[in-house]
């Protein structure tokens, strides 16, 4: 996918965008990544990187990390207990991570043009609400729409659809910015054009259902500045 693809997708103006959360927003990935990765560890394994990505925009209903290491040991573990260990890890490498680069321009772009706004994650909402609100940004989104308030994750097109709905906007020109294949699969089903960001995480896995690909959110920010 090549920078003219890019303008392509942005050529129509996007009436509205919806955003991801985990790793398009706030690089939390590497973190839920390296808590896996430490628990592997400990039993003398590995957790790959493209093995991961399996689960990543998706949670783990199609690919769960904990079934596949008790394959690989023959072992049963206290999950809650381990469970809970992540969680404290994640929360502490993640104390100080703020918005990735170019998403406060682009949504303070947005809110300037009257762009409405839409989030659709594959995390639950007291996850996905918790870090908007922490980030002073939740107001920016006309919609939050999360596994736990009832939907089929990605790759399902279900999240998107009822952030399309909540929207109002015709899918073709409606934006999805995504950094996962499990996202790029899902907006390719629900019909709306895709540009996927990939991170450090996602980085080497197929991204191809996307409309297009670009390195971060500052390149769509100053397209859409040339557009407006």
């Amino acid at each position: 996918m090549t920078t003219d693809a890019l303008h392509a997708t942005i050529a129509a103006s996007p009436q509205a965008i919806i955003f991801d959360f985990d790793g398009l927003l706030v690089d939390t990935e590497w973190a839920i990544y390296q808590s896996w990765a430490r628990v592997y560890e400990r039993e003398g394994h590995t957790l790959p990187l493209d093995l991961f990505n399996s689960c990543l925009g998706s949670g783990y209903t199609h690919w769960n990390p904990g079934e596949h290491l008790e394959k690989l040991t023959g072992k049963t573990y206290d999950w809650p207990a381990i469970d809970g260990l992540r969680q404290t890890e994640i929360v502490r490498d993640l104390e100080h991570e703020g918005l990735l680069p170019g998403a406060l321009e682009l949504l303070d772009h947005c809110a300037a043009c009257g762009i409405p706004l839409a989030v659709a994650s594959s995390s639950s909402r007291r996850w996905v609400g918790g870090w908007l609100e922490k980030l002073g940004i939740i107001h920016r989104f006309r919609g939050i729409f999360c596994r736990t308030d009832g939907y089929a994750v990605k790759p399902a097109p279900d999240l998107f659809l009822a952030a399309l709905q909540c929207l109002g906007t015709p899918a073709n020109r409606t934006l999805v910015l995504e950094d996962s294949r499990n996202g790029t699969l899902a907006a390719r089903e629900a019909g709306i054009p895709c540009i996927v960001i990939p991170n450090r995480v996602t980085r080497h896995a197929d991204l191809s259902p996307a409309t297009a690909r670009t390195d971060s959110l500052h390149s769509i920010h100053h397209r859409l500045a040339e557009l407006s």
